[in-house]
C-alpha cells in the first residue's frame, strides 16, 4: 500500500484574530490538498500562536488560556478534515481536565471522528514553566491507509514507547515536534532515525518555526520537516525521503510505500524488528 504525506513547517508570528490563525492554516491545508496528500502533520504547540492574540488590554495571554480555544480549534480541523478528505493530524494543542494541563496531539478524520494521544513524556520546561502533565497511555489508531501512532517530539526519544507502538501495529509514527535550538531539534532528529532504524518503520516528522515575541517561551523555534525512513537498499542511502529548509516556512510531501516496510523486515541487509530478543526484553505488556 502506497499513501502521500505531506508535514508543515509551521511560521508562528503574531496575530490579531482566531481568523487569521484559521487563514494559515487553511493555506497550508489547500495546499497538501493540492498535492494530493493523503496526511497532513502540524507541528507540536503551534496552536500557541492564538496567544498572540492578547486580551482586550493587549496584554499577551498565558499558557492557561490557551484550552479557552479548544471549542474553535476542534471545530476548525474536522471543518478541513471533512471538507478535504485527508486525515490531519492537527499538531498538538493544550488540553485542561480536571485541573491538569495536557499536551494533546489530535487525529482528524475525514469521516469527523477526532482521537487524541496526550504526550507521555513531558521536558523539564513544560513541567517547571506551564504545570503540564503526562498523559498515561499509548494508542495506536487505525485508518484506511493502516494503522499509525503519534508520538509527540520527547516521546521519541525514548526507545520502549516506540517498540511499542510498533508491536501494537503501527508502521507509521507522526511526530509533532516543537524545539527553540539546535540542540533540542537535533535531539529529536537523530532519535526519530534510531527509531525508524530499530523498528524498520517510518517517521514522519515536523516543527514550528519563527517566533512569537510576546508569548513566553515561544520566542524561539528552530525546525524542519523530513521524512524518514529505515536505512536499507530499498530506501535512500541516509534515510532521507524529503526534508524542507531548517527555519523556512514551507510544506514537504512524500510518498510512503508500506509493502518496502514488509519487505525489508523480512529479508533486508538487516533485520532489526525480526532479531529484537523478546525472551531478553518485552515489547510491552
Amino acid at each position: 500500500m502506497k499513501y502521500r504525506v505531506s508535514a508543515v513547517q509551521y511560521h508562528l508570528h503574531t496575530i490579531s484574530s482566531f481568523d487569521d490563525f484559521a487563514a494559515q492554516c487553511e493555506h497550508y491545508i489547500k495546499t497538501a490538498q493540492e498535492f494530493g496528500s493523503d496526511f497532513i502533520l502540524f507541528p507540536e504547540f503551534f496552536t500557541t500562536q492564538l496567544l498572540s492574540i492578547g486580551d482586550e488590554s493587549g496584554k499577551a495571554l498565558s499558557i492557561n488560556d490557551l484550552p479557552k480555544f479548544t471549542e474553535k480549534y476542534l471545530e476548525l480541523f474536522k471543518n478541513f478534515a471533512s471538507e478535504t478528505r485527508m486525515h490531519i493530524i492537527g499538531g498538538t494543542h493544550v488540553l485542561e481536565r480536571q485541573g491538569k494541563l495536557y499536551n494533546v496531539a489530535h487525529l482528524f478524520y475525514p469521516d469527523g471522528r477526532v482521537e487524541e494521544q496526550a504526550k507521555l513524556h513531558i521536558t523539564p520546561t513544560e513541567v517547571e514553566e506551564w504545570n503540564m502533565s503526562a498523559g498515561d497511555g499509548l494508542r495506536v489508531f487505525d485508518t484506511d491507509k493502516g494503522r499509525i501512532a503519534m508520538l509527540t517530539c520527547y516521546d521519541i526519544e525514548f526507545p520502549e514507547i516506540v517498540r511499542m507502538a510498533k508491536a501494537k501495529g503501527a508502521d507509521v509514527i507522526f511526530c509533532p515536534s516543537c524545539t527553540d535550538d539546535r540542540h533540542g531539534f537535533h535531539r529529536v532528529r537523530y532519535t526519530s532515525h534510531a527509531r525508524a532504524i530499530e523498528n524498520q518503520i517510518y517517521v514522519v516528522l515536523t516543527g514550528t518555526v519563527g517566533s512569537l515575541p510576546t508569548v513566553d517561551f515561544m520566542r524561539g523555534n528552530f525546525g524542519q520537516a523530513v521524512v524518514i525512513t529505515p536505512n536499507d537498499v530499498p530506501f535512500p542511502p541516509q534515510g532521507i525521503m524529503v526534508q524542507g529548509e531548517i527555519n523556512d516556512d514551507m510544506i514537504v510531501t512524500a510518498d510512503l510505500d508500506l509493502d518496502l516496510l514488509y519487505e525489508v523486515r523480512e529479508k533486508g541487509s538487516v533485520t532489526t524488528w525480526r532479531d529484537r530478543r523478546i525472551d531478553l526484553y518485552t515489547d510491552w505488556k
